[in-house]
């Protein structure tokens, strides 16, 4: 038998069949040094029949109902599955391989039929409705009240009212919206890493910042070929289309970028269209008018009309600095080359809104990248938490992980202890998925057989060089402090109740989001911004500049945002393939309302949108926006109290990080701010109000 070694790092990959399976294995810290591929579906199918007989003990067990033993008990079943499809999903994700990639789609519909097993078990639905009307369960109170209120809810959403027919449709949609997403991502991440672009002369490298281009002839030693090498990796890639002079190199990067996953047997064009088409019928089946109905009926928008209401009202506020920053733009390219200067193309938007930048402000945020050194910034971000929270993170050393530049951690906390650990990986390579994220390994868990939290974050940054450290952007800075702020509300979750750990979607990025405002404050960037080579604080001068410049093409930046929420709602409630042709043309027609630039015919971004069509965010793109109107209004007690404050500190993670879902979302922001939000907040801080 091949056994494949996923891992990226030197340390033995031992075959599943002389060794016990790391995937069953619940100790700390996991032993990523052991995880193949072909442990993946063993451990599925063990893991399995243990979830299904803990399924039929729940149902076999005799006696009076109880919370414990129906309500509680529920989130027992499959517990340890899903810890293990956990581990294999997440090493999916960030050392794939073509083995990992199709032992995750090989047991994919395996896991999704077993939810719809539970999910729509009419005799597991009897038994929760039953416990629902007894005596015990109208004295509930608090969490056991709100719990047994979101169970029913859930099994509703879920299909548990449907009749036979129905459920056996809704099977089938879930396994097959299941199994396409799982492609979707496949097929984006092998697009992805087929593109790379070679330039052998180094004349057209002019513009390029002196980190990129030595980053570009590392990637091409890497591969043995001569010249600089240029990928569709965001820190590749974004320096060219700000930075670069030749646009015929721009253009180059620009559409290959937007051409991802469009072509041959990695085009998700088709798979978008089935999606869409599953997930309307799911809703309808459900007894919804359209998925976003459906999506947001548990969250703080309500209702696909209210969250139209919202994007409609930001994009009307927005329009007019829009089309000024526009014609500003157009205006500065055509003084700088006269007045027959073409129109702005997609691919010159970045370069040209740079110069721009620079000629307003006198400010180049590359100047900044020598003052972000990776190490510092993470020591920082670390003062800065313990400075607002009080906890205490250390490194543990020595911990088995999946890539040499992975980082293993552990939490402290002064006032509860041990809060459990966490892993860093943050810096772009291949076989990696695109972006940012934060996410679970292992699920906290209190009580008799009480475990830690274990969680990750992961990003994509500019990685070290052989002569010198990773040094960082601004932007990429603000990513660190961002998925951090995910990774606070998972280890300060306060809930001894699983299910009410699920913050509801259009609140949970307002923890992450209001991180990224510590980075405007000068005390904070004390904590670390220091030239990695001189140890020169960051310049006051520069940080003005920084200050100045952070409203600069406020509007454009909004509506791109707008662009990507109102295209994803309009796919999920407008959108009718007869009328309206293939999504991605309509999609594109909606995108060209937000774009300063007439886009390709080509244009095929949605096509390797995966946030949409392979993650959380389907008729939800929208709550980047809506929990920004929420953290701009509620860092300005932070502003008003001192940054550093840890009455304020503890007020936020007392309110907002500690209850998970134990309140409604708009509660908790009152129990922080003791008023509902400001909706101006966000547009003040953008310029666009006064």
């Amino acid at each position: 038998m091949r056994i494949s070694c996923l891992l990226l790092v030197a340390l033995p990959c031992l075959a599943a069949t002389t060794t016990p399976n790391p995937l069953l294995d619940r100790s700390l810290p996991i032993p990523f040094d052991r995880v193949g591929a072909d442990h993946v579906a063993p451990a599925a199918k063990i893991l399995l029949e243990q979830a299904r007989q803990q399924r039929d003990a729940y149902l076999a067990a005799t006696g009076p109902l109880t919370f414990e033993n129906t309500i509680l008990a529920l989130d027992e079943i499959g517990d340890d599955l899903d810890a293990a499809m956990d581990i294999a999903r997440h090493l999916d994700g960030v050392a794939s391989s073509a083995d990992l990639r199709r032992a995750n789609a090989e047991v994919l519909p395996l896991l999704t039929a077993f939810r719809n097993e539970v999910s729509l078990d009419p005799r597991l639905w009897a038994r929760i409705k039953q416990y629902a009307a007894g005596d015990e369960a109208r004295t509930l109170t608090g969490n056991r009240q709100r719990l047994l209120k979101q169970t029913l809810q859930r099994f509703k959403r879920a299909g548990a009212d449907l009749d036979e027919a129905g459920k056996k449709r809704l099977r089938e949609l879930n396994i097959e919206l299941a199994t396409l997403g799982k492609k979707f991502n496949d097929n984006a991440l092998e697009s992805t890493n087929a593109f790379d672009l070679v330039v052998t002369d180094e004349a057209r490298l002019a513009g390029l910042p002196d980190g990129a281009r030595r980053a570009a002839r590392e990637a091409a030693k890497e591969k043995g070929v001569e010249g600089w090498r240029f990928t569709l990796q965001q820190p590749s890639m974004t320096p060219v289309l700000t930075f670069l002079d030749d646009a015929a190199i721009r253009e180059q990067i620009y559409r290959a970028r937007n051409a991802v996953a469009t072509s041959g047997a990695n085009d998700n064009r088709p798979l978008i269209a089935r999606i869409l088409e599953l997930r309307a019928a799911r809703a309808r089946l459900l007894g919804y008018d359209d998925f976003a109905d459906y999506q947001t009926e548990d969250r703080m928008a309500g209702s696909g009309r209210r969250v139209r209401e919202f994007l409609t009202d930001l994009e009307r506020k927005t329009v007019p600095a829009f089309e000024r920053e526009q014609a500003e733009l157009a205006a500065f390219r055509r003084s700088l080359e006269g007045d027959q200067a073409p129109p702005i193309a997609p691919w010159d938007l970045g370069y040209y809104a740079e110069k721009l930048r620079q000629r307003r402000y006198d400010f180049d945020e590359e100047a900044l990248r020598p003052y972000f050194p990776f190490e510092p910034v993470m020591t920082g971000l670390f003062g800065l938490v313990e400075r607002i929270y009080g906890l205490k993170i250390r490194e543990v050393p020595g911990a088995p992980v999946w890539h040499p530049t992975v980082k293993y951690y552990e939490i402290q906390d002064p006032e509860r202890g041990h809060l459990g650990y966490f892993y860093t990986d943050f810096f772009a390579r291949k076989n990696k998925r695109a972006g940012a994220w934060a996410g679970g390994l292992v699920s906290r868990r209190d009580g008799a057989k009480p475990r830690p939290q274990v969680s990750v974050i992961v990003g994509n940054m500019t990685p070290p060089q052989a002569d010198r450290p990773a040094l960082l952007t601004h932007r990429e800075v603000e990513t660190i402090f961002h998925e951090f702020g995910h990774l606070m509300h998972a280890m300060l979750l306060r809930v001894p109740e699983p299910g009410l750990r699920r913050t509801v979607w259009d609140f949970v990025e307002l923890p992450s989001q209001i991180m990224e405002n510590f980075l405007w404050e000068r005390e904070c960037l004390d904590l670390f911004a220091r030239h990695y080579q001189t140890g020169e604080p960051l310049p006051a001068a520069l940080f003005e500049r920084l200050v100045r410049a952070r409203t600069f093409r406020a509007a454009t930046a909004q509506m791109r945002q707008l662009g990507f929420a109102t295209m994803d709602l309009d796919l999920h409630t407008s959108y009718q393939p007869a009328r309206d042709g293939e999504p991605v043309g309509y999609a594109r027609g909606i995108l060209q309302r937000f774009t300063p630039a007439p886009l390709a015919a080509d244009f095929a971004m949605p096509a390797s949108f995966l946030h949409v069509f392979a993650g959380g965010y389907a008729a939800g793109y929208y709550s980047y926006k809506w929990a920004e109107v929420l953290e701009a209004d509620a860092f300005s007690r932070f502003k008003q109290e001192g940054i550093f404050s840890r009455k304020t500190g503890t007020d936020f993670r007392r309110a907002i990080l500690e209850p998970g879902n134990t309140a409604d979302a708009a509660e908790l922001f009152r129990r922080f701010m003791g008023r509902d939000p400001d909706p101006s907040a966000l547009l003040r801080r953008l310029g666009l109000a006064n």
